[in-house]
């Protein structure tokens, strides 16, 4: 018996491919809208795509017709988003929305919004309830923007689950944190050279995982916010060591304490100077989410696919929103420090 209808928002994205197939699997009937309008061949019989420019005057709500019984929404991004969605309420039963972890901050105000400033890490409790702390609401950053669509959708009439998502992972991302060590492997390199003592934590979320939350969260309509994270929290240098595993490599780990004193040797793009773990339990109390995949299990998929992007192409072309990371993989760097220790 079916459940209902569904229209997904950002459907052909890397979370979207996923939660079309998991809801379309579940029995809902599902409208895939997207800018491109594409589908995914692991979509089953019955997903409807359709093309749609949600920031055009107009295209949703005509997009809506009569409505949906939910409307999951991969990205939306800020307070104009939340209110185009909660004036379009009388035809959105409830909506599930992607918002991220970035919008914490600890208990002096330090968060992901501080890194690049003195003393700017943020130190978060371990695990980061859903209770703690945001940043103030606004158009200056990414965190800053992600809260504001929270608190609108949270003050509005619509019943908006709001899922706080980690460092996401899996096939089809822009940017996968997973290149810095899947080309190390496949270049030859034979160290790997971590800072923080190879002990940062920035827990992962694969995307199966928040389809997963998307699908519960759309039987379950009600107005909250909800961490979507991994059931593990690896280590960088774990991450580092399953990624050679899965390529089939051996290399050696080199650490040292602290951040570099200069340049960007031992960076990765999980590297923090405290944990950022998220806790879960509160999606499990309220939605009975269980994890439906892990970090190890999952990673063959996410190397295979990074490893298929980067054939015949430089890393920059393949993935050009990894270049945020500065100097990425200077390997003449990492030589040069590697001698002057000696």
């Amino acid at each position: 018996m079916g459940k209902g209808t569904a229209f997904v928002i950002g459907a052909t994205g890397q979370i979207g491919r996923v939660a079309v197939r998991a809801l379309a699997e579940d029995g809902w009937e599902v409208r895939a809208a997207s800018r491109g309008g594409g589908s995914d061949p692991g979509w089953p019989d019955g997903v409807r795509p359709l093309t749609l420019d949600r920031d055009a005057e107009g295209e949703l709500a005509a997009a809506l017709g009569d409505g949906c019984d939910v409307l999951v929404d991969m990205v939306a991004y800020d307070g104009g988003h939340a209110r185009q969605l909660a004036g379009l309420g009388d035809r959105i039963g409830s909506a599930v929305v992607i918002s991220s972890g970035a919008v914490y901050e600890d208990d002096r105000g330090r968060s992901f919004d501080t890194q690049a400033e003195p003393d700017g890490s943020p130190r978060y409790p371990v695990p980061i309830p859903e209770t703690l702390a945001t940043v103030a609401p606004g158009e200056g950053t990414y965190g800053t923007r992600k809260i504001e669509l929270e608190r609108e959708l949270l003050a509005s009439a619509l019943p908006s689950t709001l899922l706080r998502a980690g460092a996401i992972h899996g096939p089809h991302c822009r940017s996968p944190r997973e290149l810095f060590f899947v080309k190390r492997a496949l270049d030859g390199r034979p160290v790997r050279v971590l800072a923080h003592g190879g002990e940062s934590r920035f827990h992962p979320a694969h995307v199966a995982n928040i389809a997963e939350l998307i699908r519960l969260a759309a039987l379950r309509p009600g107005s909250r916010v909800l961490n979507a994270a991994d059931p593990q929290a690896p280590t960088v240098a774990e991450i580092g060591a399953a990624v050679d595993e899965v390529v089939g490599v051996r290399s050696e780990l080199v650490t040292f304490d602290g951040a570099p004193e200069e340049g960007t040797v031992g960076l990765t793009p999980w590297s923090a100077a405290h944990p950022i773990v998220y806790d879960m339990s509160a999606a499990e109390r309220e939605l009975g989410y269980r994890p439906v995949t892990g970090y190890a299990e999952s990673l063959p998929a996410t190397v295979e696919w990074i490893k298929g992007q980067l054939r015949g192409k430089d890393w920059r072309e393949a993935f050009p929103g990894m270049a945020k990371y500065p100097d990425l993989f200077d390997y003449a760097a990492e030589d040069a420090w590697l001698a002057a220790r000696g």
